[in-house]
């Protein structure tokens, strides 16, 4: 079905959140349901370095030094590989062991709820693209207001426009939903069809990045119904990778980490 694109006329809440604080601790009780979360995060491949068995390779503190063990959850297939190659030069006996494992980003979600408060929690720090950062660097720094030298966090972007500054929306399958890009490219091709269709609104679109782990707080700890309309579209590459080794796919990650850490990049 071809999909149909228009603009939300109702920024609303989303906005003001998106854009606001994610310190929304005592908020809780208005969460959204945790399947909703769940299903918003399923579709979306994030990849690991793990074992056989599934077990995730893990940074530990140097021995004596407090901290929590840090499990790398990259977002690009490339970026995880990259790694790995790095790692079988500085390191090839734990990386014979090992290889890159592509996991629901809403696994790593849950993994990261039910180990909250445990004594030996592991925690997962997410690897954005290096391209994607430098691109919303440059996106905050063109539309002024902000001077970042960097960007916190792993980047998404979504298209705003309309007298309103509405959420751009597509029509599928009868509901509107508002696209979050982890590709700026995508978006932009999107937005070129968009122009395409109404040329005459193309003066007033804007690319507005935001925080995938802000994004995640919201959702857990916000209740408004534009938050449902919120649909994560993941990187083509990706879908493609997992696509090509299906359905030899790796063993989804668990709690239970490598013996071994991974050394820093």
């Amino acid at each position: 079905m071809k999909s149909l694109v228009r603009w939300s006329a109702t920024a609303g809440l989303v906005g003001s959140a998106l854009l606001g604080s994610f310190l929304a601790g005592t908020l809780q009780v208005l969460a959204i349901p945790q399947e909703q979360i769940i299903q918003k995060l399923r579709p979306v491949p994030v990849f690991t370095i793990a074992n056989a068995q599934g077990a995730p390779l893990v940074a530990s503190p140097p021995t004596g030094q407090k901290g929590k063990a840090v499990a790398g959850v990259f977002i690009s297939q490339k970026d995880a590989q990259d790694f790995l190659n790095n790692l079988k030069t500085k390191n090839p006996d734990l990386a014979k062991n090992v290889k890159v494992v592509p996991v629901s980003l809403a696994e790593v979600y849950q993994l990261n709820q039910t180990n909250k408060g445990k004594p030996e929690q592991l925690d997962f720090a997410y690897v954005p693209s290096k391209q994607q950062v430098d691109t919303a660097v440059a996106l905050l720094k063109q539309q002024g207001g902000q001077q970042p030298q960097q960007f916190n966090g792993t980047p998404l972007f979504v298209a705003r426009g309309g007298k309103e500054k509405g959420y751009l929306t597509i029509q599928q399958d009868g509901k509107s939903i508002i696209p979050m890009f982890f590709n700026k490219e995508e978006l932009q091709g999107l937005l070129d069809r968009f122009k395409q269709q109404q040329p005459d609104m193309s003066t007033s679109v804007e690319i507005q990045v935001l925080n995938l782990e802000g994004l995640m707080e919201i959702l857990r700890t916000k209740n408004d119904p534009q938050l449902d309309q919120i649909v994560l579209v993941p990187p083509q590459q990706s879908i493609e990778f997992v696509k090509s080794i299906s359905p030899q796919q790796g063993a989804p990650a668990t709690n239970k980490p490598a013996a071994a850490p991974a050394p820093k990049k």
